[in-house]
């Protein structure tokens, strides 16, 4: 496994694994998969309704809670009330601190929020805090109002998006980019685009391993999800071949400025209407 060293001096994995869209039972397994084969990184959120879960992986698989780098997010209904909030995440995890806290998305009270996590930092909860979705202008809106600069902004970056302004921008704050949408969404459009055949026959991986390979080399991390155990181990077995500097060229050029999620106003305001009772998830 490769780090990334952020701008607090703490270190993160380059690779780890989501849990999006998994059932509490799916992400148990998971997690503890992925920790089994070498993960180190596991992203989480309240919204996914699976916090609980992953604790329980973290716990079966006996792998040293700080060798972990834990990854979670508030979602917007918890922001007024962030400081009880993070305590409640800590217990549904079941861990003493969380690595990594982002706020999901750009609505409600985000900057009282914020700051809530900057409490959180101080008093050993958090160790570093981050921002989910944002766009630059409120990114900037946050750092203007806030003490620590966050550590990650996580959005969709591919090839075919890789964020290029967004990480133009975030580069004098240090802040890193996680990717989620690694892959494209799965667009084969994407992951069958010469270059990554041409490169996968090359190094002897999948054409989805390049991608991922791609990104650590270019700065983000990613996180890719998936239930399957064979998926688990080859989305993580990427840091055996480096790719050069004209092979990072050449898929430079794959820039589309194409994002597959479009986020709106009515979506926005359902993300503040979704406020479902944390605490029961099993």
């Amino acid at each position: 496994m490769d780090y990334i060293t952020l701008n607090n001096g703490t270190k993160c994995p380059l690779a780890g694994i989501g849990t999006f869209l998994m059932e509490p039972a799916d992400a148990e397994e998971a997690v503890y998969n992925a920790l089994k084969v070498g993960y180190r990184l596991i992203d989480t959120a309240n919204a996914y309704m699976n916090e609980r879960a992953v604790g329980r992986g973290i716990k079966r698989s006996g792998v040293a809670r700080e060798e972990i780098y834990l990854s979670t997010k508030l979602w917007p209904s918890v922001y007024a009330k962030a400081d009880e909030a993070i305590d409640a995440t800590l217990r549904r995890l079941d861990v003493d601190y969380i690595d990594l806290l982002f706020l999901h998305q750009p609505v409600g009270d985000y900057i009282g929020a914020y700051k809530a996590m900057e409490r959180a930092v101080k008093a050993g909860k958090v160790r570093s805090i981050a921002l989910s979705n944002f766009p630059e202008k409120q990114i900037k809106e946050v750092i203007d109002a806030c003490e620590i600069a966050p550590a990650f902004v996580q959005v969709e970056a591919h090839p075919y998006y890789p964020q290029t302004a967004l990480k133009a921008f975030l580069k004098p704050y240090g802040t890193a980019v996680m990717a989620w949408y690694p892959l494209g969404h799965g667009d084969k459009s994407l992951v069958n685009e010469p270059v990554f055949v041409s490169l996968a026959e090359k190094y002897h991986k999948s054409n989805a391993q390049i991608i991922l390979r791609w990104h650590t080399q270019v700065g983000n991390v990613v996180i890719p999800g998936s239930k399957n155990v064979q998926h688990i181990k080859d989305n993580v077995d990427i840091f055996d071949f480096t790719l050069t500097d004209d092979e990072i060229s050449k898929i430079a050029k794959l820039d589309r400025n194409k994002a597959y999620y479009k986020a709106s106003k009515v979506a926005l305001l359902g993300y503040l209407a979704f406020a479902p009772d944390f605490d029961k998830q099993p």
